[in-house]
């Protein structure tokens, strides 16, 4: 990176295939997500509609027990699956981070559900699923959000070092540019 005419380190532009990558990487984060995901709502929605009919539970409680299992396998998935090439050194504090935006997560998920059966009386088998499935959708926006930005950390990007032959060419760029002409006027 050289330095502009202010003074101040002028980054290089980003090139179409750098922002290529960072899109194909974002994409097949989406879908190891979706498939974690995917697989943590068909737990979440078994065990609800088990304890609802094993048990006599409320509703909403046998929702957010329903949601604990699925938090706990949501975890073993996103850690080992989804996000296994990420950041593994602090693993309580990922640990503790996960469980916190996971909880704000059940509370939106089951604040919907809650919001459903106890404020307009909707308490069918359907009804509870349908919003059940509806508080999963919009808490799992806000979890992938959390996950990727405070949870499961990515690395730092290393650059590659460069080549010696890279020392014998001349700089390329607008900044070498410059150089050059100051130096012809000087």
């Amino acid at each position: 990176m050289g330095r502009g005419s202010s003074g101040l380190r002028v980054s290089p532009p980003v090139s179409g295939k750098s922002v290529r990558q960072r899109f194909d990487r974002l994409v097949r984060e989406v879908a190891k997500f979706g498939a974690v995901g995917g697989a943590g709502l068909l737990v979440n929605l078994l065990v609800f509609n088990l304890v609802r009919h094993v048990t006599d539970l409320q509703v909403v409680r046998a929702s957010v027990i329903a949601t604990v299992v699925a938090i706990i396998f949501n975890y073993i998935g996103f850690r080992y699956f989804t996000y296994r090439d990420r950041d593994k050194s602090r693993r309580t504090k990922e640990l503790s981070l996960f469980l916190l935006f996971s909880a704000v997560g059940l509370v939106i998920e089951n604040g919907v559900l809650y919001a459903a059966t106890y404020g307009f009386g909707w308490d069918s088998p359907l009804q509870s699923n349908v919003f059940k499935f509806l508080g999963i959708g919009i808490a799992t926006l806000f979890r992938f959000w959390s996950y990727r930005t405070w949870v499961f950390r990515a690395l730092p990007t290393t650059e590659p070092a460069p080549s010696a032959e890279s020392f014998l060419e001349p700089p390329r760029g607008p900044a070498a540019q410059e150089r050059r002409v100051g130096q012809r006027v000087g």
